[in-house]
């Protein structure tokens, strides 16, 4: 991503705001699953694109523990092993429900996110998607980076206080540095004061 001009971080208000409005929509649930997979997992355009069935179920065909993120989904070679969060286990439960009804659904080979006319979705349809919703709440310079940089921000500031460190934050960014994590996280000035009093 261009440093430049970074996407915008979502409240918890914006979040919930943004989730309510694309579940009103048409295929809502799909919709709320694309928030879910870049706010609650961290997941860039093309991966939410590329994600199939097989990676965030297990062997019984149920929704797993984790997001099993391989290579190929991923950008670069950043595949990685995302823990489920509840919210989104349950509106992926509520979708993959849906989808076992369709004559073609294949648990082992489906995309997650597909469209009316195809089997599946691209990055840009998604990119797309999240331009349109943004513009529709009258969210500016919000994109669909925004949920990424938001999951981001939010693993940084709260992985202390279940004993990680940054290291844990790049992993689940699947970046391949740490410098390219710290760029994602937007900086605290009161939390920056405030751990230099405590040294």
């Amino acid at each position: 991503m261009a440093l430049g001009k970074q996407a915008k971080i979502l409240t918890k208000k914006q979040i919930d705001q943004l989730t309510w409005y694309v579940g009103t929509l048409r295929h809502g649930v799909r919709n709320q699953v694309i928030v879910m997979l870049s706010v609650k997992a961290g997941l860039r355009a093309k991966e939410i694109a590329s994600l199939t069935w097989a990676m965030v179920t297990d062997a019984d065909g149920d929704i797993a523990d984790v997001i099993a993120l391989t290579d190929k989904a991923a950008k670069g070679r950043s595949g990685r092993i995302i823990p489920m969060n509840m919210q989104l286990r349950h509106k992926l439960e509520d979708l993959l429900d849906a989808e076992r009804a369709r004559d073609d659904f294949d648990i082992a080979s489906s995309h997650v996110i597909r469209t009316e006319r195809a089997s599946r979705t691209s990055p840009q349809a998604v990119v797309n998607m999240f331009t349109r919703w943004y513009a529709d709440l009258g969210l500016a310079g919000c994109s669909s980076h925004s949920g990424r940089r938001t999951f981001i921000t939010n693993a940084a500031k709260k992985i202390s206080t279940v004993g990680g460190s940054l290291r844990d934050v790049q992993a689940l960014a699947g970046h391949s540095s740490l410098t390219v994590t710290q760029r994602y996280i937007e900086a605290e000035g009161e939390a920056q004061r405030k751990i230099v009093d405590l040294m």
